[in-house]
């Protein structure tokens, strides 16, 4: 994981910077949500993994793909990415691509995690709590794990607060063994 990371960084970097430049995060955010959802899918993967293609008709395959998507940008930074046979690494470039723009709207997607439905005021408490905590903007999406016994397992980015019944338990079972 930490190799692909590293070697999407600087596409993901650029792509950011030039979008930033330009003050168009979110038409680029569109486009490469829509090049890394073509690549993740089994058929694309298998088509640019080809040795028959050159890099040259993987990109302009995946244009084709994309076409209704893309601008004249967008194609080329895919033939860009092609030429230096990085293809594959475009769900990569995306998600930094993402953290990157979070950053600069000083936002975070936070998804919070509980046992049953959390009620919109329940909601509405823990978004104002982490917006504080975070000091950014709160992006909130609750989920239903019905492995949870009771609590919440909030994740953002790194970030993980574990406040499930589960997770005292565990803690407490760790300092009783030790």
């Amino acid at each position: 994981m930490a190799e692909l990371s590293t070697l999407a960084r600087p596409y993901a970097k650029a792509v950011f910077e030039h979008a930033r430049a330009e003050g168009k995060l979110a038409e680029w955010s569109k486009q490469l949500t829509t090049i890394a959802a073509v690549v993740e899918q089994p058929v694309m993967v298998e088509v640019l993994r080809s040795p028959s293609l050159t890099a040259d008709q993987l990109a302009q395959t995946l244009v084709d793909v994309c076409a209704e998507q893309l601008d004249e940008r967008g194609g080329n930074f895919v033939k860009v990415v092609a030429e230096n046979k990085r293809l594959l690494l475009l769900p990569e470039i995306f998600s930094q691509f993402e953290q990157f723009k979070a950053n600069q709207e000083k936002s975070v997607d936070v998804e919070v995690a509980s046992a049953f439905e959390l009620v919109e005021a329940t909601q509405q408490k823990l978004s104002d709590a982490l917006a504080v905590k975070l000091e950014r903007t709160i992006k909130l999406k609750a989920v239903v794990d019905s492995s949870l016994l009771g609590g919440v397992l909030v994740r953002a980015g790194d970030l993980v607060i574990d406040g499930s019944v589960r997770g005292r338990l565990q803690k407490l079972a760790e300092v009783m063994n030790s």
